[in-house]
């Protein structure tokens, strides 16, 4: 079974260059997405159902234009959750979680921190969703996540990890964060096939960054410890290119 995650960076923006077809030839049985932007009434449904997803399932946020995460699934799941109910996540529409009958899918949206003020509330969503995984493991022990964490694990995980040290995204508290969300109970997939250098799944608009490969690996799919060995391969998808960001695949044993 093939999951993908992708931050768009706007699904109507990504669909004008092409994500549609290239959906059709990826192939995901189901495909996680960040950062759609837009209201379920704004998408092409139908067009999305013609590419081989009938079970649709968004959750965006309550200011227009922004954040907001998508599932798409060939096979309908057994149970869909909206948010965290956490009231201030669920306000900007981060995450949203699908469950089948051996193991469940969230996609995750987490906030970056581009100001001081954003820092702050990252920092508050982090902790949060800690606490918030820490309780839903118990319940629902074989969890994917995907999506956009917005924060580089390791040194290998960025270009350039000594200019970027006081950089969110890189900061020794977020990366500290990250280490211990994995530590209790998380596998980073795709390290689990690949430890090479320069393999990033986004690049800044500035600079020509993405044909230098000037980038960062901010986009996982952690599976939860009892999936470890369901986990047959874990890719990232740099060729494409509808977005500032590139897709990342894990494929299972379902």
């Amino acid at each position: 079974m093939k999951i993908i995650s992708y931050n768009v960076n706007g699904i109507r923006a990504a669909i004008t260059k092409g994500f549609l077809e290239w959906l059709k030839a990826a192939n995901p049985d189901i495909i996680c997405l960040q950062e759609i932007k837009a209201m379920e009434s704004q998408i092409p449904t139908e067009e999305i159902t013609a590419a081989g997803y009938p079970y649709q399932y968004y959750f965006s946020a309550q200011k227009k234009g922004y954040s907001g995460v998508a599932i798409f699934c060939k096979e309908k799941p057994n149970n869909v959750v909206y948010g965290t109910g956490i009231e201030h996540m669920d306000f900007e529409g981060r995450n949203l979680r699908v469950d089948f009958d051996t193991f469940s899918v969230m996609s995750l949206y987490l906030p970056s921190g581009t100001n001081i003020d954003r820092l702050g509330y990252k920092f508050q969503y982090m902790d949060e969703f800690q606490a918030y995984i820490n309780n839903l493991i118990k319940e629902v022990p074989n969890l994917i996540i995907g999506g956009d964490f917005n924060i580089c694990h390791q040194a290998i995980d960025i270009h350039d990890p000594v200019r970027n040290a006081k950089v969110s995204g890189f900061l020794p508290e977020e990366r500290n964060w990250l280490d211990l969300f994995m530590k209790s109970g998380f596998i980073d997939s795709f390290r689990m096939f690949n430890q090479e250098p320069h393999n990033y799944s986004w690049w800044s608009y500035r600079a020509n960054a993405r044909n230098n490969n000037k980038g960062w690996r901010i986009d996982y799919h952690l599976a939860s410890e009892p999936m470890r060995e369901r986990i047959n391969r874990a890719l990232i998808l740099p060729e494409a290119k509808h977005s500032d960001h590139c897709p990342i695949v894990i494929e299972i044993q379902p």
